[in-house]
Protein backbone atom coordinates (compact mmCIF):
# COMPACT_ATOMS: atom_id res chain seq x y z
CA UNK A 1 0.00 0.00 0.00
CA UNK A 2 2.23 2.92 -0.93
CA UNK A 3 1.40 6.28 0.59
CA UNK A 4 0.09 9.19 -1.84
CA UNK A 5 -0.35 11.80 0.16
CA UNK A 6 -0.39 12.98 3.60
CA UNK A 7 -0.96 16.12 5.91
CA UNK A 8 2.00 15.32 8.41
CA UNK A 9 5.01 17.54 8.10
CA UNK A 10 7.50 15.74 10.18
CA UNK A 11 7.86 11.87 8.77
CA UNK A 12 10.65 9.85 10.29
CA UNK A 13 11.64 6.57 8.48
CA UNK A 14 12.44 3.54 10.56
CA UNK A 15 12.26 0.32 12.05
CA UNK A 16 10.65 -0.96 14.92
CA UNK A 17 12.78 -1.62 17.38
CA UNK A 18 10.56 -2.91 20.44
CA UNK A 19 6.89 -3.55 21.07
CA UNK A 20 5.10 -3.60 23.78
CA UNK A 21 1.83 -5.28 23.50
CA UNK A 22 -0.88 -4.21 26.34
CA UNK A 23 -5.02 -5.50 25.96
CA UNK A 24 -6.15 -1.87 24.84
CA UNK A 25 -2.77 -0.19 23.59
CA UNK A 26 0.91 -1.20 22.37
CA UNK A 27 3.85 0.85 22.74
CA UNK A 28 5.85 0.73 19.35
CA UNK A 29 9.56 2.11 19.98
CA UNK A 30 10.58 3.09 16.22
CA UNK A 31 14.84 3.99 15.79
CA UNK A 32 15.11 6.08 13.12
CA UNK A 33 18.25 8.36 12.04
CA UNK A 34 17.31 10.91 14.20
CA UNK A 35 17.11 8.48 17.29
CA UNK A 36 13.93 6.76 18.78
CA UNK A 37 10.38 7.84 18.44
CA UNK A 38 7.87 6.21 20.51
CA UNK A 39 4.27 5.89 19.29
CA UNK A 40 0.69 4.24 21.60
CA UNK A 41 -1.79 2.62 18.89
CA UNK A 42 -4.00 0.36 19.35
CA UNK A 43 -3.04 -3.01 19.92
CA UNK A 44 -5.23 -4.09 17.38
CA UNK A 45 -3.66 -1.60 14.81
CA UNK A 46 -0.53 -3.68 15.98
CA UNK A 47 -1.99 -6.80 14.65
CA UNK A 48 -3.49 -5.31 11.40
CA UNK A 49 -0.82 -3.88 10.49
CA UNK A 50 1.41 -7.00 11.14
CA UNK A 51 3.73 -5.09 12.90
CA UNK A 52 6.88 -6.96 14.09
CA UNK A 53 10.32 -6.01 15.62
CA UNK A 54 12.44 -5.23 12.39
CA UNK A 55 9.55 -4.07 10.30
CA UNK A 56 9.93 -1.12 8.56
CA UNK A 57 8.04 1.91 8.94
CA UNK A 58 6.43 5.29 8.69
CA UNK A 59 6.04 7.45 12.00
CA UNK A 60 4.14 10.79 11.08
CA UNK A 61 4.28 13.06 13.76
CA UNK A 62 1.70 15.84 14.17
CA UNK A 63 1.18 17.67 17.74
CA UNK A 64 1.67 15.36 20.37
CA UNK A 65 0.52 12.29 17.95
CA UNK A 66 2.72 9.85 16.55
CA UNK A 67 0.90 7.64 13.52
CA UNK A 68 3.06 4.59 12.05
CA UNK A 69 2.26 3.26 8.43
CA UNK A 70 4.34 0.43 7.07
CA UNK A 71 6.47 0.46 4.35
Amino acid sequence: MPIQSINARNQFRGRNREIIDGPVVSEVDVETEHGIVTSVITSRSVKELQLQVGTEVLALVKATEVSIAKL
